[in-house]
């Protein structure tokens, strides 16, 4: 009794051994590297924003420019908004990988995931850094309380 199997359904060809950088195999590290930080990150985050202090009656805007005063802070919010962004577009990346019938479709689909995580890491770089709940020549009926003693 001889039974064939079909061949299975794959956008590539299976090539025994490509020379150069394997981007499957780094971009599978990164994955279980970045999710290790991220918990981290992530956890720390919540616990100092949800634990410490007067706890989540004392989030407010108040809060929050305290926060990113401190350039500790700053980094480590950055640190957890790059690494998300670049683990979630790399998950999509494998999921347009897997999923995409047509070697166009995975290309605008691939590049429309790298842009949008490329704006919004600078986007959220940009907020992060330039943050200033007090700037210099705004209407001080505009201003949170704690700005008015300036």
């Amino acid at each position: 009794m001889t039974s064939t199997l079909a061949a299975p359904r794959s956008p590539y060809a299976r090539t025994p051994h490509k020379r150069g950088v394997n981007w499957e195999k780094w971009g599978w590290i990164y994955m279980r590297v970045s999710g290790i930080v991220l918990v981290v990150l992530i956890f720390g985050h919540l616990f100092v924003n949800l634990m410490v202090g007067e706890g989540v009656s004392a989030l407010n805007f108040a809060f929050v420019a305290g926060k990113l005063a401190n350039p500790f802070w700053q980094w480590w919010d950055v640190a957890m908004l790059w690494l998300a962004l670049i683990h979630g577009g790399n998950g999509m990346r494998t999921l347009v990988n897997d999923y995409a019938t047509t070697r166009v479709g995975r290309g605008i689909l691939k590049s429309a995931i790298l842009a949008a995580v490329v704006i919004l890491i600078v986007l959220g770089t940009l907020v992060v850094f330039t943050f200033d709940p007090c700037p210099a020549g705004a209407p001080t009926d505009l201003l949170p309380t704690f700005c008015q003693a300036l």
